[in-house]
């Protein structure tokens, strides 16, 4: 299958989850919670995470938006999943530099996955852009500081749970080599 196509269905796969199931359930982490933050796991960017080794930061940054914007007209949010996400597809380059020995270009046609990066470094990636993805998000959204403490707990709670769901999804939805870690 080529790669444009595969990366189309992944893509129209990940926003279904997202707009049809996702954004349905709300989730708290506590049980009886007088404060604390009702917040949706974002799953969507890992479309962004998946996409090949040698994808161009032009082309990440519109199919970042692409992305953002499919997800900002089904929950109405003005744009604000459109910028989270074209600020990770802008760093997702460096931060597989700093985190891969070898250069991009050593890695022809494929795309990182557990199976070309192993857990921990596929984790540390998908988790710090993830992190900063929703730390871009709901400071937009809440446009306040002053409850500093709710908004790190909203961030915090959102990007273990967002985590939780990627995982899950790549256990669930991707070929893994046997024997491999």
């Amino acid at each position: 299958m080529s790669v444009y196509l595969k990366n189309f269905f992944r893509f129209c796969f990940i926003m279904l989850i997202q707009i049809l199931i996702l954004n349905k359930i709300t989730l708290r982490w506590w049980s009886q919670p007088s404060g604390f933050p009702i917040f949706i796991p974002y799953v969507y960017p890992l479309f962004i995470l998946l996409l090949t080794f040698e994808t161009p930061v032009w082309l990440l940054i519109i199919l970042g938006f692409i992305t953002g914007i499919t997800v900002d007209t089904f929950m109405n949010t003005a744009g604000i999943h459109a910028c989270a996400t074209v600020f990770i597809a802008y760093l997702r380059t460096n931060v597989l530099n700093a985190l891969l020995p070898k250069n991009l270009s050593e890695y022809p046609n494929q795309s990182p996955s557990i199976k070309n990066m192993g857990w921990m470094p596929f984790l540390v990636y998908s988790g710090f852009l993830i992190l900063l993805h929703h730390i871009v998000f709901f400071t937009i959204e809440l446009w306040n500081i002053s409850n500093i403490g709710y908004l790190l707990l909203k961030i915090a709670a959102s990007a273990v749970t967002s985590m939780l769901f990627i995982i899950a999804y790549l256990l669930l939805f991707t070929r893994q080599s046997v024997g491999k870690s």
